[in-house]
């Protein structure tokens, strides 16, 4: 019934499979704040993992550097920077978490079996010598889109300032 190949692509998808639904249940999970950016990272990680294994460099060293890294950062920064009452305990397990998890199983099952039972296209291959993705990306982000790309550039920096004229307004 299953005619599956153990490759190292498959290993890998494996493990970040398992990375990014275990730190998505940790993330609710989790009671601490902290431990949730944590596990949020993780996710964050284990999608740039799909993305390489779907040869989209460029999408995985975005995802990595902004999500995974000044997402993150920013989150803990935040959550350092506020006053908040830890209350300490955890609520009890009750029926809705129970019904919840079953309800979440037979989802799975679910799709499970639609996913092994649909007959998929075979993928198109790619002739060899093409140019690197990254690359096309590049170059059209710096030829077709140089001025779609400095107006972004330059409403960030707005934004930015605006962000440093409002906090400064609320310390004085």
């Amino acid at each position: 019934m299953f005619n599956i190949d153990f490759t190292g692509e498959f290993v890998a998808f494996f493990v970040f499979s398992v990375l990014i639904i275990s730190g998505a249940v940790l993330m609710v999970s989790f009671t601490k704040v902290v431990h949730m950016v944590v596990s949020l990272a993780a996710v964050f990680i284990g999608v740039a993992g799909m993305f390489i294994l779907l040869d989209a460099e460029f999408l995985a060293f975005v995802q990595v550097l902004i999500y995974a890294g000044a997402v993150s950062i920013l989150m803990i920064f935040g959550i350092m920077m506020t006053k908040h009452q830890d209350s300490g305990a955890e609520r009890p397990r009750t029926l809705n978490d129970t019904l919840s998890a079953i309800g979440a199983l037979a989802l799975f099952g679910i799709l499970f079996y639609a996913i092994r039972q649909s007959d998929f296209p075979e993928p198109q291959t790619v002739p060899d010598g093409t140019v690197d993705n990254t690359m096309a990306i590049g170059q059209q982000l710096f030829t077709g889109y140089v001025v779609p790309f400095e107006l972004v550039s330059v409403l960030l920096t707005v934004a930015f300032i605006g962000a440093i004229v409002l906090a400064k307004k609320e310390a004085d």
